[in-house]
């Protein structure tokens, strides 16, 4: 069993919020010797796209992330496997798609929310998934297909056949733990005349509810929840609102199994980082997402309870979906949101409660394919040399100047930024080996 190294002070306890100053914090985190980075995928380390299948992963990335091994993690609501799986974007990387596996390629981590665990040689388990969870599962594609092809047909769409098929094609994704209807390619489709899509929209989130409504029938009552990403946060009974009705709302409708959120699969990760730097899992070897609570406060409780304050990583978490928006319903308070908000902030808290320089990197998705509010960087750039110039509106949208979340870095320039920082940051750690 061998120990972490002792906590680096190569980083401040005291961030500088919407900093661009990229090069000085490579530096410091090359220099953290306990450094844990949690990173998500879609918008951070490739572009946005309507199509999974076009998405790309440079090699240079992968070689990073193998060289940062044991210290770098993935936590996506994508899926490791699958046809629009991340694994065969590593694999499209190789001549020998098994070269993959032999070197150690593929990204560790937590896909489908939390409850699929691959480690970098593409081992895959879905920890704490039953198998009649995931026969329901299997059989949302065939559903999907259906309810669209049949949507479709009818006014007000009335799309004919040789219209319809390849955007039901393109919309529904059969991933294996979480399969998805991702409206983007609707949304594409009547740009002109965003209405049509706006009630496509509000047809998708009533079958959707559906779904829940057949597994509760089917004897899973409890066993799956609705992600909508973007959303507008949660609502009193701790449901994901949707936003409909705009060019920057939900596009992608998830089933998901209940307890695969982001920040539960944050205290999946640190467990099995405990576990591979000192050998004691803390919250024990057989624990996964869906065991941790769902309330936030309960989920900071059990880390300050269980974790070795001495041993506690400088945590890194990378995302790049998160929402701030003013509705009629909710007056003059922010609803805020996005798939990455509750791991982010998780990662603050932790920082906060065990006094280590935790950081939120936050990357500018917005010159995707995919409809995203857009960071004002010229304005950031203005508040970086002169802190007098205020920061806002630059993130509105994303954002709020009473947003808990605090944003420490920021990538204006979008995943190709991120990917040069990512890649400079693994040199460096090996250059100091």
């Amino acid at each position: 069993m061998t120990d972490p190294q002792p906590p680096s002070d190569a980083l401040s306890l005291t961030p500088r919020p919407f900093s661009l100053d990229h090069a000085e914090l490579g530096q410091a985190l090359a220099a953290s010797a306990n450094l844990l980075i949690i990173q998500d995928l879609d918008g951070v380390c490739m572009g946005l796209v309507d199509d999974p299948l076009t998405r790309h992963l440079p090699r240079r990335y992968l070689e990073a992330a193998g060289a940062l091994a044991g210290h770098f993690f993935v936590l996506t609501n994508g899926e490791h496997v699958g046809a629009r799986g991340v694994n065969a974007l590593v694999e499209a990387n190789f001549d020998d798609p098994a070269e993959a596996r032999r070197s150690g390629c593929y990204l560790p981590g937590l896909a489908a929310g939390g409850v699929q665990w691959q480690d970098r040689f593409g081992c895959v388990s879905h920890p704490g998934v039953s198998a009649a969870e995931l026969d329901f599962l299997a059989r949302f594609p065939a559903e999907a297909e259906t309810f669209l092809d049949d949507c479709l047909a009818r006014p007000p769409f009335a799309l004919d056949a040789e219209t319809r098929a390849p955007l039901i094609a393109s919309a529904v994704l059969d991933n294996l733990a979480s399969p998805t209807l991702n409206l983007n390619v609707f949304r594409r489709h009547w740009q002109a005349s965003p209405e049509d899509y706006w009630q496509l929209q509000e047809a998708v989130v009533a079958f959707m509810q559906a779904r829940l409504a057949a597994a509760e029938a089917a004897g899973l009552e409890d066993a799956f929840f609705i992600h909508y990403a973007p959303n507008a946060g949660r609502d009193t009974a701790g449901q994901e609102r949707p936003r409909l009705g705009t060019a920057e709302g939900t596009t992608d409708f998830q089933l998901m199994l209940r307890g695969a959120v982001k920040e539960s699969g944050v205290l999946a990760i640190l467990n099995r980082y405990y576990q591979a730097h000192t050998g004691i899992a803390p919250l024990g070897e057989t624990f996964d997402a869906r065991q941790a609570p769902r309330d936030p406060q309960a989920l900071l409780a059990l880390a300050r309870e269980h974790f070795d304050p001495a041993l506690m990583p400088t945590i890194v978490g990378v995302g790049d979906t998160l929402t701030s928006v003013t509705a009629a319903e909710s007056g003059d308070t922010p609803l805020r949101g996005g798939s990455d908000r509750g791991f982010l902030t998780l990662v603050q808290q932790l920082g906060d409660a065990f006094e280590r320089p935790n950081r939120v990197l936050f990357v500018d998705s917005s010159g995707g394919e995919v409809a995203r509010a857009r960071v004002d960087a010229e304005r950031l750039a203005r508040h970086a040399r002169d802190p007098s110039v205020s920061p806002w509106p630059a993130l509105a949208g994303i954002s709020d100047p009473d947003d808990p979340l605090r944003l420490d870095v920021i990538f204006t320039g979008g995943h190709a930024e991120y990917v040069d920082f990512f890649c400079e940051l693994a040199r460096q750690r090996r250059a100091r080996v």
